[in-house]
């Protein structure tokens, strides 16, 4: 017996797509803004997901000379079995990105990094002039903790000094976040380990002290950063 498919022909989502209708209506917002010969920082999570689906139609449809810049290998591989041509940070720098996140506040100030890419997205959210934000109403919230915690991602071998200097801060609790598919912890898109912070209270500075911890790679702060928030309703 003969496959008449590829591993690629039957990638799916991971996880159940919340909100699928209001998510669909963002994520066609950012395929009308695709123009000829962009290139396109695209982040990670299910918002993201949807959009490469209406901008490869319309490079079907209009022939439209596009490339993506991905942030995570799910979102690669996306790209890939939707035949839009993909390139890199190596070579190229995005016109635009698009994004999600797990709490956006008040200010647009993010916290972002449950997909574990949030090196990369940061890396492009840095290196492209403007950045948009999908979310749903449920990533709302007054201030950002109120929901989830700070991801940090650090070098394997540097566990237990970061975790001693994280303590110095005001945290409530500090966990080495463990994989569901596979045992023992997640693996990073760069190979690094996770620790899943949560803080009595952020301040403005915490995204810059925490990167300042010997062995931290990056965290999931994004504060004061120029983007404009698309609101899935």
């Amino acid at each position: 017996m003969k496959w008449n498919s590829n591993l690629l022909d039957r990638l799916q989502w991971s996880d159940t797509i919340i909100n699928q209708e209001a998510k669909q209506k963002v994520a066609q917002q950012i395929s009308d803004k695709v123009k000829a010969g962009d290139i396109i920082g695209a982040g990670s999570g299910s918002t993201v997901y949807m959009a490469l689906f209406a901008i490869a139609k319309r490079i079907k449809e209009e022939g439209l000379p596009v490339q993506v810049i991905p942030a995570s290998l799910e979102i690669a591989m996306t790209c890939e079995n939707l035949q839009i041509p993909v390139t890199s940070l190596l070579t190229d720098r995005p016109n635009w990105c698009f994004d999600g996140a797990d709490e956006v506040d008040q200010d647009n100030s993010l916290i972002k990094g449950r997909g574990g890419a949030l090196f990369k997205e940061k890396l492009l959210i840095r290196s492209g002039s403007k950045t948009y934000i999908l979310v749903d109403e449920t990533k709302l919230v007054n201030k950002l903790g109120t929901n989830f915690p700070v991801p940090v991602e650090i070098y394997p071998g540097s566990l237990t000094y970061v975790e001693s200097a994280l303590k110095e801060m005001n945290i409530i609790d500090i966990a080495l976040r463990l994989a569901k598919g596979k045992d023992g912890p997640v693996i990073t898109e760069n190979g690094n380990f996770l620790l899943d912070v949560k803080f009595e209270g952020i301040e403005p500075d915490y995204e810059q002290q925490i990167k300042s911890i010997t062995g931290v790679i990056e965290s999931g702060l994004f504060i004061n950063y120029d983007v404009e928030v698309l609101v899935a309703k």
